[in-house]
């Protein structure tokens, strides 16, 4: 089966690139499946998990926000950050969890409740990745 070139770049440098016959994804616009020879798309992606399968392997990275470009061989995920479940620190994202559960539970007027949000997607999307793939 024909592959596509993924590469998962983030303002750290790149994460990942490495070919793969399937990338699915969430856009905001809804979910992606990408085969090679797909139309050339650009897409912006939320907090969630992108999924790659290929010879046999299937990984997941833990993506937060970015965009996504396609072109008929190659996938180009820019993000703000992301992560192969092995670079996950899982007690940091539990922490970052709990965190941001208590900062969404106190109804005090100084807490910013979209930040505390969108903490917790980003550590939900972590643990999910992490626990999903061992």
């Amino acid at each position: 089966m024909s592959t596509l070139t993924v590469s998962v770049v983030t303002p750290d440098g790149p994460v990942l690139e490495d070919a793969f016959e399937m990338v699915s994804c969430k856009a905001e616009s809804g979910e992606l499946g990408i085969l090679p020879g797909h139309i050339p798309t650009v897409a912006p992606l939320t907090i969630s998990a992108v999924r790659l399968k290929g010879e046999g392997k299937s990984d997941r990275i833990a993506v937060n926000g970015g965009f996504l470009e396609v072109r008929p061989d190659k996938v180009t995920i820019l993000a703000q950050s992301a992560e192969k479940p092995s670079d996950i620190d899982i007690d940091r994202a539990r922490m970052a969890k709990e965190r941001a559960e208590r900062r969404l539970q106190n109804k005090q007027a100084d807490i910013d409740f979209q930040r505390a949000e969108m903490a917790l997607k980003r550590a939900l999307n972590r643990l999910d990745v992490y626990e999903n793939n061992f």
